[in-house]
């Protein structure tokens, strides 16, 4: 007999008539005298509930089973690798039923549970990758208990990724990372999406190269790899010569230069954004600078730069760091006195020195290094390729009689250091290359001026050692008198900087000495430092005369 289950349950004598039923139709079974079905109703009802009680619990199981909610596993079933380790499955009783003494099977076998309150958590840890059965059978009241059976795929095997390191043409152009991906849905390089090749294989350009690019593969299941390649932007070879911000603002100091450049004999222009006096040549925004006065406006650096670049040059942006007699004078003279480099018992470093008292800041104050920090991120922002920094180092003399106020326990080579890691990070976010200047002892005697050239390298782009044939000692590196030889002693010493940072990514741009001291210096003895940069296997180089006057005879033309 086939029962009407809509009409078995219904609740009381009000409920709305089905539809094309009919209430005369009630009133005319009543007017003949037959008496209504209810008790009837009532009657199989009662019979029906006892046959569930007594014979079937699974209609009672089924209904109470979906009020439980099973947190861990896809929509279909499948559970990845960061469930598993986030502790397992969790089972939530959705209608408040205690899950307390609950008997958890996996594949037919008991399995450890944690229980707490309506939530109860159930660890995968040694089950294999596969497609397992989940039982979860709770005590019931005298309708039975409650049972939940799932099918889970345990998938936690993770895509395989390679990535491959990578080497950009420029810090402002873009670049292209490639990898393969095997069994992967997705993968995106640097937050990009990649597309896929049938083979795996894909590509991703970024609009410009960061300093290591992250890949991430994920599969169906949601299981992930990460990967990461080194994107290294090398310097490309540089030719330049030193020009002062007074110096560019001179037609007659200005247009030689940019005739080297149209001659191919140059690609760059060194032009100072702050030099020896603490002086900055362009119209500087940087408030401390607005503040000190130091911004001289002698040039304008948007132009400037346009100009160099048209004649086919990059522009080198050289900072003199910590020689700063303005910044010094300012902060001793408005009682910011540990900007300055002092003496043991308080006073301004350098009153017998040959740069004067007030003459160096202090490289371990934050003040100071902010200052240094913002200026680099302007001249980037306004264009320049290179932040070059000069006199990032300590005063020449025994540490002794100095006192680096805020510098601890660190030491100044450490400190000086750090500074450099910041501004290569700043500089590299606005697009420039970053170099130090350094003297050429310092790579035998990192702390006679606390120049490490060692730990510099891993934080720069590239080296510039100053290595001038007439600030050599006689005898240095076995050369009698190296301002008569300037091929040997500059061979010599330059062979040193290779060796100190071949493990490294920065290369070795040297100062090469065009002025006369001592010796008269001409287009021979340009050209022989060239030469012995060249023999070391470095063929960039600047080129430093004060007078901005340079010996073009010396220079050959780049292919």
């Amino acid at each position: 007999m086939r029962l009407n289950w809509q009409k078995l349950f219904r609740n009381t004598p009000d409920d709305t008539p089905e539809s094309g039923s009919s209430t005369s139709a009630s009133a005319a079974d009543s007017s003949r005298g037959r008496s209504p079905r209810r008790p009837l109703v009532i009657l199989l009802a009662g019979v029906l509930a006892v046959a569930l009680v007594a014979g079937g619990v699974l209609l009672v199981r089924q209904h109470s089973g979906a009020a439980f909610r099973l947190a861990g596993a896809s929509a279909g079933g499948v559970v990845n690798a960061a469930a598993r380790d986030k502790g397992g499955l969790e089972v939530t009783s959705a209608d408040g039923t205690g899950l307390h003494g609950a008997e958890v099977t996996v594949d037919g076998k008991r399995v450890p549970v944690r229980t707490t309150g309506r939530h109860l958590t159930v660890g995968l840890d040694g089950l294999r990758d596969g497609t397992h059965e989940l039982k979860v059978a709770t005590e019931g009241s005298m309708l039975g208990g409650s049972e939940l059976t799932r099918s889970l795929t345990l998938d936690t095997t993770p895509p395989k990724l390679t990535v491959a390191d990578t080497e950009g043409r420029s810090l402002r152009g873009p670049v292209t990372i490639k990898g393969r991906a095997q069994d992967a849905a997705e993968v995106t390089v640097a937050g990009r999406t990649a597309h896929l090749a049938k083979d795996g294989s894909f590509a991703v350009t970024l609009p410009r190269p960061p300093g290591k690019a992250t890949a991430v593969a994920t599969d169906e299941a949601g299981n992930t790899t990460r990967e990461s390649a080194v994107v290294t932007v090398r310097r490309p070879e540089m030719r330049a010569v030193h020009v002062s911000g007074q110096a560019w603002a001179s037609d007659q100091l200005r247009k030689p230069v940019l005739k080297l450049l149209r001659e191919h004999k140059l690609n760059a222009v060194q032009l100072d954004i702050k030099d020896e006096l603490g002086e900055i040549g362009y119209d500087s925004k940087v408030p401390l600078a607005k503040k000190i006065g130091s911004a001289k406006g002698y040039y304008d650096a948007k132009k400037a730069i346009k100009e160099i670049h048209a004649a086919g040059g990059a522009v080198v942006g050289r900072i003199v760091a910590f020689r700063d007699p303005i910044l010094a004078s300012a902060s001793w003279k408005d009682g910011h006195r540990d900007r300055v480099v002092r003496t043991p018992d308080g006073g301004p470093y350098g009153g017998n020195s040959k740069y004067g008292a007030l003459s160096f800041t202090n490289f371990a104050n934050k003040d100071v290094r902010q200052y240094h920090l913002d200026l680099a991120a302007e001249a980037a922002k306004l264009g320049f390729d290179d932040i070059l920094y000069d006199y990032i180092r300590r005063p020449d003399g025994k540490i002794s009689t100095m006192s680096f106020p805020g510098l601890g326990k660190t030491s100044p080579e450490d400190s000086i250091v750090d500074l450099v890691a910041q501004t290569r990070t700043v500089a590299r976010e606005h697009g420039a290359f970053l170099g130090v200047s350094v003297f050429g002892v310092a790579v035998t005697r990192p702390k006679e001026i606390a120049q490490d050239i060692g730990k510099l390298a891993k934080e720069t782009d590239y080296i510039a050692p100053m290595v001038y044939p007439s600030h050599w000692a006689a005898g240095e590196y076995g050369v009698s008198d190296p301002n008569s030889h300037p091929y040997p002693i500059t061979k010599k010493s330059l062979a040193d900087f290779v060796k100190k940072t071949r493990h490294t990514d920065a290369q070795i741009i040297p100062w090469l000495q065009d002025f006369s001291l001592g010796v008269s210096y001409g287009d021979a003895e340009v050209a022989a430092q060239i030469r012995a940069a060249a023999d070391d296997g470095i063929h960039s180089f600047l080129l430093w005369n004060p007078a901005v006057r340079y010996h073009g005879g010396a220079l050959k033309p780049m292919k």
